[in-house]
């Protein structure tokens, strides 16, 4: 790994917020490309969080120095592709901040106000080849290298050396794989780890993470239809009609065509809590106008192109299946493997299935904002060029606490898999639940923060 820097603070500023909190918007310059810093920089957004105190006896500096230096919690975002919400609104937040931390909540670069990616700023960096290439500055080897340089550049001035300074990584989904990649390359920078959802597979491609994702979306959809029967004949009637005159029968309100294979993309709203019921509305609404007007109504289809966002994160869409290569290309697995998988097919003589998280090559015609991102998407696809994203060596003598959340249940992140990558990283302690979902950390934030933090707070004998 290329040696990495503090980052440059570009500017800090404080306020305080509702609930007796103290924010700081930090911007941080980091180079594009740590082993070419003539590349170019980035610029990188986080939030930090304290508690705000208020001494009765007035002004209090050695108090304000002390605060300044509690150890840091560094949050990363699922994703890949997904801006962090400011931590006042996240519901770990003071369950975090009582433990003694002081909070940093990262927009990974591409991201929210991280020089965030779109098809215009994109199409500023050159032609197809030039943007693709640019596109793979976005995975998580850079990422842990940019929380590197931050971390170096916030904790310059704590006292009582390297050891304090240290930090500590909460990764959820996609996050949790980037705290594994800094485990593998950067762990003397960690003091611990905490994971929800967020074991990456050991693989070098994505076929066996998809074929195991096809099963498990399967299982949902079977939930799905169990508990709503009815609205088996309700779907094919809506695919029927976003059939009836080609994918660009029903427009979206954001200019993209509301296809029937993109009106399938709901299932991505299976894994979570409340996602099966939330789908069935959407459904029973398209229904319920195919009855009274005989078409989808505006409200319908904006309901569905809401259930996504894939126009307004596209680093998602792009990268989601190179996230899993190591030096293979992606080829489009999902695409590729979807024969196999009947169920799934629109002409099915069965309950036709919802997709999940899958990304398709059909999602760059029919959205808006990735259809103008079509060709670098397929060069993309097609690159075997992809570096290292962990290392089993260091993973097997790894010394830094990591405690993680493992969901029986999750459609995003295989089970077994992660059973499987816990084992591979020495000390790794792990809270197994089948009663919670994969956004347990944003729905069910008191049991499952409960059970991981009793993994590093109790004993069991």
């Amino acid at each position: 790994m290329a040696m990495v820097n503090a980052a440059k603070i570009l500017s800090q500023k404080t306020y305080q917020v509702p609930g007796k909190l103290k924010i700081t918007e930090h911007f941080f310059e980091v180079p594009r490309d740590y082993s070419n810093p003539s590349s170019g920089p980035l610029q990188l957004f986080a939030r930090s969080c304290q508690k705000h105190e208020k001494p009765a006896s007035g002004p209090d500096p050695e108090a304000d120095k002390k605060s300044a230096q509690l150890p840091w919690l560094v949050y990363l975002q699922g994703g890949p592709g997904f801006e962090c919400g400011s931590p006042q609104n996240s519901a770990w937040t003071n369950a975090v901040l009582d433990k003694g931390y002081q909070v940093l909540c990262l927009d990974q670069r591409g991201t929210g106000l991280s020089s965030p990616l779109c098809a215009s700023s994109l199409g500023l960096r050159g032609d197809e080849n030039v943007q693709a290439k640019y596109m793979k500055s976005f995975r998580a080897d850079s990422i842990v290298k940019d929380c590197e340089a931050i971390r170096k550049a916030l904790t310059k001035d704590f006292e009582g050396g390297e050891e304090k300074k240290k930090w500590t990584v909460m990764g959820q989904s996609f996050g949790g794989f980037c705290a594994v990649t800094y485990l593998s390359f950067f762990p003397e920078g960690l003091r611990e780890v905490f994971l929800f959802g967020g074991l990456p597979p050991m693989v070098d491609k994505p076929d066996e993470v998809y074929k195991r994702l096809y099963k498990r979306v399967t299982e949902r959809n079977e939930a799905y239809y169990r508990k709503y029967p009815e609205d088996v004949k309700r779907v094919k009637a809506i695919v029927k009609l976003l059939q009836r005159f080609g994918d660009s029968t029903v427009r979206t309100p954001s200019g993209g065509s509301l296809s029937a294979r993109r009106f399938q993309k709901m299932g991505l709203l299976f894994g979570r809590h409340g996602g099966i019921d939330g789908v069935h509305e959407i459904v029973l609404r398209a229904s319920t106008d195919l009855d009274q007007v005989g078409h989808l109504t505006r409200g319908t289809v904006s309901a569905i192109e809401q259930t996504d966002s894939f126009d307004d994160n596209i680093i998602y869409s792009m990268l989601h299946e190179p996230v899993y290569c190591q030096g293979q290309p992606s080829n489009w697995s999902a695409e590729r493997l979807l024969p196999a998988f009947p169920q799934f097919a629109l002409t099915t003589p069965g309950p036709i299935h919802f997709t999940g998280e899958m990304i398709y090559p059909f999602m760059f015609d029919t959205y808006a904002e990735l259809a103008k991102l079509s060709h670098v998407a397929h060069k993309l696809a097609a690159d075997p060029d992809w570096p290292a994203l962990y290392d089993l060596d260091q993973l097997a003598k790894n010394e830094v606490p990591v405690y993680a959340a493992v969901y029986l249940n999750d459609m995003y992140v295989d089970y077994d898999l992660s059973v499987d990558t816990a084992s591979r990283i020495k000390g790794c302690e792990t809270f197994v639940t089948n009663a919670l979902y994969h956004n347990a950390v944003r729905a069910k934030v008191d049991d499952v923060l409960k059970g991981v933090w009793a993994l590093r707070d109790d004993v069991i004998d």
